[in-house]
């Protein structure tokens, strides 16, 4: 049976670990962490492994899983090279979701087949993870021969897999960060709007779930464009011009992202093809004007 080992072991790497020890596909043989404690939690959680805490101890394994933060990558790879670990029959993968297998590079030139696997998920309960990961996308890049190898593990764990451009990773992460950490700023930033026409912080949040909800709901159906709506998807200049000098008026961090986001809103409006042109040539106007004056 083939066999891997986990680098750095917290929340994905346990979750991962676990994971991949259940589907009787490979077999896991080291966890290697900074601190014992750890090591051994990650393997006493996972059900089997032996806790090592330094790269001297590992011993030689079919796949190395990189599960450590994306600053201490590149020194893992160093610490796997300095072993004397890597040839052609071992693979090595990180984890990140912002780095390419590039980083890998030194893996690579010990001969070692390197790619990159991206689960799109928030793990902040290994327990509950392991429960609810079936179903989760996992991003992967990397040489053919290693996407392959860990494509087969990765379904095999309830993972749907797909293919990332390496150029543009981080320009893909970013499009995690932006409908993910960003939706609940975007959220923040229209309760404050609320709060400034009078309406209670708690009242705001039951009057905006309904329609969060139904927004969301709506993209998923019938995609981006048809589901549009507001003055920018009508093409009415007047509203636009009138949120911009009040937002510009109560804070203008608000105003900023009401402009950069009408920007793309005017593209979907102009897709969608419903609105005038004469009022999307103005509301195009007036977000170009108010982001000169700004600056």
């Amino acid at each position: 049976m083939k066999t891997f080992s986990i680098i750095g072991c917290g929340a994905v790497g346990k979750t991962l670990g676990r994971l991949l020890q259940q589907s009787g596909a490979v077999q896991i043989r080291d966890i290697l962490t900074r601190a014992a404690a750890t090591a051994q939690a990650a393997a006493d959680f996972i059900g089997a492994g032996r806790p090592v805490v330094d790269f001297g101890e590992l011993e030689r394994a079919d796949l190395y899983l990189v599960a450590s933060s994306d600053d201490a990558i590149a020194a893992c790879v160093e610490g796997l090279c300095r072993a004397q670990l890597l040839d052609r029959h071992t693979t090595v993968c990180h984890l990140s979701g912002a780095l390419g297998s590039d980083v890998l590079g030194g893996a690579a030139a010990m001969g070692a087949q390197v790619a990159s696997v991206h689960p799109v998920k928030s793990f902040a309960d290994p327990a509950v993870c392991v429960g609810d990961f079936a179903g989760t996308w996992c991003g992967i890049e990397g040489d053919r021969e290693a996407q392959e190898i860990l494509g087969t593990l990765f379904r095999g764990i309830g993972g749907k897999v797909f293919s990332i451009d390496p150029r543009f990773k981080t320009v893909y992460h970013a499009g995690s960060v932006l409908v993910c950490n960003y939706l609940t700023a975007l959220l923040e930033a229209g309760l404050r709007a609320y709060q400034k026409g009078g309406v209670p912080r708690e009242t705001a949040l039951q009057v905006m779930e309904p329609l969060v909800r139904g927004t969301v709901d709506n993209v998923f159906r019938v995609g981006t464009a048809a589901a549009l709506t507001g003055p920018i998807a009508r093409g009415d200049a007047g509203v636009v011009g009138r949120q911009l000098d009040a937002l510009e008026g109560f804070d203008t961090k608000l105003a900023l992202i009401y402009r950069a986001l009408g920007s793309v809103a005017l593209e979907l409006s102009r897709e969608r093809g419903q609105a005038s042109a004469a009022g999307l040539s103005a509301i195009e106007e007036l977000l170009a004007t108010r982001r000169a004056g700004a600056s």
